[in-house]
Parts: structure tokens; sequence; C-alpha cells
């Protein structure tokens, strides 16, 4: 398929048929007795009893599959040890009260579709009983009353729906009924439960269903979420192109058969020494071959035409998506023009000029108190510099002669010098200090 497989899910049978109460004698003779005629007598009794059934009867449907059942199949469905509930009637009008019931005349009648006349009538005629029930108001359920579970109703809709999807190529929107019911017989075995679930398509407007020359067409949506749309000329033409594909694609593999025959005619007749017969089914052969080419040729024709309807559909989608896209774009741009976005940049640029100016002058502002001239407080700074440059260094003169050895320096530094006065010991020398001499004491 050249679509998106969809996901459809599969039916599967309730696991647990029967709660475990049902092996309770004394549990199941409670459950088993009418209902009385008022809630409001005995409320706590009345509602166990619909805890217990209202699950169980949908459950029963599902786990046979049963989109439909009368009160009579119900209760014989439900038998235990010769005993028969007394209360389903109650159940199945709680359930219809809960929309999880509906009765089929009335599911039939509320959809507007003259199409169901089609077939066998199934769902013409109904009930003189429940059409006097209805102008009375009387609200008894018949024994052989039918009635759908909506829920599994609309599951199998869903899932019928899917198949088609899956089945079909998304260029082809329409089947013919009969083709639709053959491909969903697995599905809907029963003709009746086909023609339930198409209303219920129908209902949904994911269907539309005309009749055309005798034969009765189904037209799907397309998408999950898309409702049908009515047929048209485009739909009619490609359901016709669809069937003259079908038709030349039968009638080549029907001649290509024959004219296999017809060559090993010849090559049989050949061997046989039937010269004549050979070159008969040789020029049939040929014959065959021509009309294969020419069907080849106009098949060839038909699917080229199918091609560009499904391009040109995807064309369509494509310029539906821009035409989409622009309405978007011009409702978002609805109040802004060219004047509005130059003048909303001049005003940007003004108050950031007056941001910067009160940036500015906040940074220049002096808060010391001091009233001073600029132009003094350069001159003061400019003379303090040159007086620096003109002050003479403090630091010692180069010595003039060499430097000694760290040792010898030591040396000279301690030897005492001969002066007039007498030795003098050198800066830092032992002698450079007086010698303390001690007095004697006196006794």
């Amino acid at each position: 398929m050249d679509q998106k497989m969809l996901h459809c899910s599969r039916e599967k049978p309730a696991q647990a048929v029967l709660p475990q109460e049902w092996q309770d004698d004394e549990r199941m003779a409670f459950l088993f007795s009418a209902f009385k005629q008022n809630r409001e007598v005995n409320s706590s009794d009345w509602d166990s009893k619909m805890i217990f059934w209202l699950p169980l009867v949908v459950n029963q449907s599902r786990q046979k599959g049963q989109l439909r059942f009368t009160l009579k199949e119900l209760q014989e469905s439900f038998q235990r040890k010769g005993s028969t509930p007394l209360g389903l009637s109650t159940v199945i009008e709680e359930l219809v009260r809960q929309k999880k019931l509906q009765r089929e005349s009335e599911f039939v009648a509320s959809i507007n579709s003259g199409w169901i006349s089609w077939g066998m009538g199934l769902f013409l005629i109904k009930p003189l009983k429940w059409t006097l029930s209805a102008v009375l108001g009387w609200s008894k359920i018949l024994a052989n009353e039918v009635f759908v579970v909506t829920e599994l109703l609309k599951e199998k809709a869903d899932n019928i729906y899917c198949l088609f999807q899956n089945s079909f190529p998304s260029s082809q929107s329409m089947v013919s009924i009969l083709e639709l019911q053959s491909l969903c017989a697995s599905l809907c075995p029963d003709e009746r439960i086909f023609y339930l679930v198409l209303l219920q398509l129908q209902k949904e407007k994911r269907i539309a269903i005309l009749e055309r020359n005798g034969e009765k067409l189904v037209k799907f949506a397309r998408g999950a979420q898309d409702a049908v749309s009515p047929v048209n000329d485009v739909d009619l033409g490609v359901y016709q192109l669809l069937q003259s594909e079908k038709l030349l694609q039968g009638k080549v593999e029907t001649l290509s058969v024959q004219a296999e025959r017809s060559k090993a005619e010849a090559q049989s007749a050949y061997r046989a020494g039937k010269k004549q017969q050979a070159l008969r089914s040789l020029k049939s052969k040929k014959k065959l071959d021509k009309r294969i080419g020419e069907l080849h040729s106009k098949l060839e024709c038909v699917q080229n035409i199918l091609d560009r309807i499904a391009s040109s559909q995807t064309d369509r989608m494509v310029v539906d998506a821009y035409q989409a896209g622009v309405g978007a774009l011009k409702l978002a741009m609805k109040d802004i023009t060219l004047q509005k976005a130059e003048s909303l940049m001049e005003q940007i640029q003004e108050y950031c000029d007056v941001q910067d100016d009160i940036s500015q002058t906040l940074a220049g502002a002096d808060f010391s108190g001091l009233d001073v001239d600029t132009d003094e407080l350069e001159n003061e700074l400019d003379s303090l510099l040159r007086d620096s440059t003109n002050k003479p260094s403090e630091l010692p003169d180069v010595p003039q002669t060499g430097l000694l050895p760290p040792a010898i320096a030591h040396v000279a530094q301690r030897k005492p010098t001969l002066t007039k006065e007498g030795l003098m010991s050198r800066p830092g020398s032992f002698l450079s200090e007086p010698r303390q001499v001690q007095k004697p004491v006196a006794e």
C-alpha cells in the first residue's frame, strides 16, 4: 500500500466469562430473583444486583462476538441449574437508559438512509408491538425485541474503516458494497451485522452510500478525523478508471494463458509431424500476442491517468496548505505595516539615546562639595612633575677603584690605621672601642 498503515485493534474475547459468585448457590439465588418494582423499596439489594448484571451482560456479548441479542437469547445464555434470571428485563432497561444498549429498530430509524432497503430489506418493517409501545409510552421489554450493544458496534465500525484504509491505495476512496462485504467477511459474517456497521459508519459521517446504474457504491473518508465529502464526478471517474484497470488486467491475464496454450499446442503438433496444425496454433498465438499488446497499451494509458489524478490530489493538498498558511500569516500581520515598524524603530533609537545621556549624566556627577577649577589642578600637577625631575639624587658616588674580593674586603675592614694620634681601628673592628680597665676595689 502507498499510504501509511493504520493500526487496527483486534477483537479479543473477555477473559473472565462468569464471576466467582456464579458458584455460590445462595448468592446466585438472590441475584436470579426479580427486582422490586421500585428501587426505593430496597436500594441496597437493587444496586447489588445491578453491579453484578450490568458488566456481565456486556462482557458476555463481547466474548461471543454478538453485536445484537434479544431478551430470550440473553435468558438462555445465563441459565444455571435449570433456573433463568428473572430480572434481566430490568437490567436491559437500565443499559438502555445508560445508552450502552439501543433498540435495533430505533437505531435504524435514527439514521436517514434509504439505501438500507437494498438487499433483503432487513430493517424496513418494525415490530407492530414495538410501534404501539413507542406511541403509548409502554417501555416493557419484549422477549424477541432486538438490542444492539453500542460499544461493540463502534469497535466493529472502527475495524472495518481501518481495514479499508489498509487494503486500498490512498487514491481510491470508493468501492462497491459487494466488494466491501467480501472484504469484511471475517469481521461481519452476518449480513445484518454488516448493514448495522455501515449505518454506524454513516452516522459517524465516515462513509457515504449511493446507487449508480444498479450498483451500490460506498465512499470512505480519507484520514482518521476527516468527514466524508459528497460523491462528485471526480470520485465516479476514478472509480470507473479503477474498474477499467481491473477489467484490462483480467483480460490480459486470460489472453496470456491462451497464448501460452497455443504455443504449447504448436510445439506438440510440430513434434508429432502435424505441420499444418502447428502453423495454425502458432498463427493463433501471434493474434493473441497482438491483442495482448493492444490491451497493454490501453492499460498503461489508464494507469497514467490514475497516476496523474493521484498527483493532482497531492498538488491540491499542497496548494490548500499554502493557502491556509498565507491566510494565517495575513491574520498574524493584520495590524503590522512598514510605516509602523519604522516609527517603532525610531522610538526605540530615541529612548536608547535618552538612556545613554542619563547614564553619562549620572556617571559625571560630583558629590564631594569642592568647587575646584580643573585647569588649576592640571597646572599644579605639571609643576609637581617638574620638581620631581630636577631634584638631585641621594645615592652615593661611584667608587674610582676596583672592588676587592669579599674575603679581603672583610680583613681590610678590621685592620687598624696608623695616624698621628696613634693606632686607629677601622669602623667595625674590635679596636674601635676602648678597652675597659677594671679598677682595684679598696679594701
